[in-house]
């Protein structure tokens, strides 16, 4: 099989072309990725000389581009995806994340080939108590969950109208290696090592759901094989945490791992004004995923978080490399060519 991975150089689009080139050596995997800000093709540096990994720096928009190329299924990650940078400009959100989807789609059906549209459970919107199943009303507060819920319509009615082989996934949080050091779990790490505040939103009692990156890439891996066309599927890893419990965490991990004392760690703690529309929860219910495959998250939270602190304070480099922007020339010493 021929799969082609969208926005493959991304954080969790590099750990799935990882685990399915491990899983599967004798699929052909093509990653196609834009290299915008996000994507870093360091994180696949050390697959450039497997035969069947091929990287194609591209447009999802550019459907000339689609059609030279060559698939048997479309693994979709690319998409803008950070929710600060959606409310100070929306618009690249809806470029990516709406049209680039709809070009995919139309590919796909060209080809009469299946496609997985990996999307967040941040299309579903705040929820105070329970939590959001598949059929539950989709409620974006931020312009980029708009952009993906947008996106997840215009998939369902691809299956509705088209007959595509389409397949929705939404997943709750995601954490572990390769995450753009903008996010709140590689920021906390990052800022606690070079003793920068660690700035926390609101009064830090936001509550999100955690799911190690493996995990979720082992739960689109079965979904591709197995998910029913048109269908969605929750991916959760019933894993809910405060912002300023997993803040405290962190903090202590680094000052353990470093030998240093917790104190000075946590003084870095600095609250800062809320975010426009930030939700005050997210929960979904991925009892779906369970009840069909058998799948269930096999990373617990102190397992991850350990390996995650691990991960970072071994790979100081990788992440400096993307904070001083160095990380853009890496394309450029590669191919001959700079990023955009």
């Amino acid at each position: 099989m021929k799969i082609l991975v969208t926005g493959g150089a991304g954080f969790i689009g590099s750990n799935f072309i990882r685990h399915m080139l491990k899983s599967y050596p004798e699929y052909e995997v093509i990653n196609l990725d834009l290299l915008t800000y996000a994507g870093n093709l360091e994180n696949l540096s050390d697959l450039e000389d497997i035969p069947n990994y091929r990287f194609v720096k591209g447009d999802i928009c550019d459907r000339g581009l689609l059609e030279g190329i060559g698939f048997d299924a479309i693994v979709h990650f690319a998409a803008e995806s950070h929710v600060d940078r959606s409310i100070l400009d929306s618009t690249p959100f809806l470029r990516t994340n709406v049209i680039g989807t709809q070009c995919l789609l139309d590919i796909a059906r060209k080809r009469r080939c299946r496609m997985v549209h990996v999307s967040t459970d941040e299309v579903y919107g705040s929820i105070e108590k329970g939590s959001f199943h598949e059929e539950s009303p989709l409620m974006p507060n931020s312009p980029y969950a708009a952009s993906k819920a947008s996106s997840d319509l215009i998939a369902r009615s691809y299956h509705e109208t088209h007959g595509l082989d389409v397949v929705i996934t939404r997943c709750s949080n995601n954490y572990g290696p390769y995450q753009f050091p903008e996010k709140l779990i590689p920021l906390v790490i990052a800022n606690a090592i070079r003793n920068k505040p660690v700035p926390v939103y609101g009064d830090g009692l936001n509550v999100r759901d955690w799911l190690f990156v493996g995990d979720h890439c082992r739960a689109v891996d079965i979904v591709l094989h197995k998910g029913r066309a048109g269908g969605v599927y929750n991916i959760g890893g019933k894993n809910e945490q405060k912002n300023i419990d997993i803040v405290r965490k962190l903090l202590m991990t680094v000052a353990r791992k470093t030998g240093s004392s917790e104190g000075p760690f946590l003084g870095l703690i600095t609250f800062v004004k809320d975010r426009p529309g930030h939700d005050r929860r997210y929960a979904i219910d991925p009892s779906k995923m369970e009840r069909e495959f058998g799948w269930g998250p096999a990373t617990g939270f102190d397992e991850g978080i350990e390996a995650t602190v691990d991960w970072y304070l071994a790979h100081r480099a990788w992440w400096e490399r993307i904070i001083s922007g160095a990380y853009r020339e890496y394309y450029q010493l590669q191919y001959g060519k700079k990023a955009d």
